[in-house]
């Protein structure tokens, strides 16, 4: 499967952005789809996923009521609606798909991603 996302770009704090990660190839409407960032100099972190089978979300604490993670699967797309920026938002921020019914927050288990896209919140 291959993923590209869009939709970063440069956003005052408070400011909103959405991601979007369209997937191609061989795709599974059951796949979990999760978002991870990484911040210049840290490593890559989970951020929200969603699984296939019932749209089950799972976020950050980090992220949790700022972010929102969804799905639709007729266009094999994922989308993350990214409320009330701040700051230490900013990074490059992933889709990947995991071959799992539950939700991950484990990045080992996603095998499909995509280059990522820059967000960047200034303040």
């Amino acid at each position: 499967v291959q993923l590209v996302e869009s939709g970063g770009g440069l956003v005052q704090a408070g400011g909103s952005l959405r991601l979007t990660c369209v997937a191609s190839g061989r795709t599974d409407s059951w796949y979990t789809i999760g978002w991870f960032r990484q911040a210049p100099g840290k490593e890559r972190e989970f951020v929200a996923a969603i699984s296939g089978s019932r749209g089950s979300t799972y976020y950050a604490d980090s992220v949790k009521g700022r972010l929102t993670i969804s799905r639709d699967n007729a266009k094999d797309t994922a989308y993350l609606q990214m409320n009330s920026l701040k700051p230490e938002d900013t990074a490059v921020y992933y889709c990947a798909t995991a071959p799992t019914y539950y939700i991950s927050s484990d990045l080992r288990e996603y095998d499909g991603w995509g280059q990522g896209t820059q967000v960047t919140v200034s303040s």
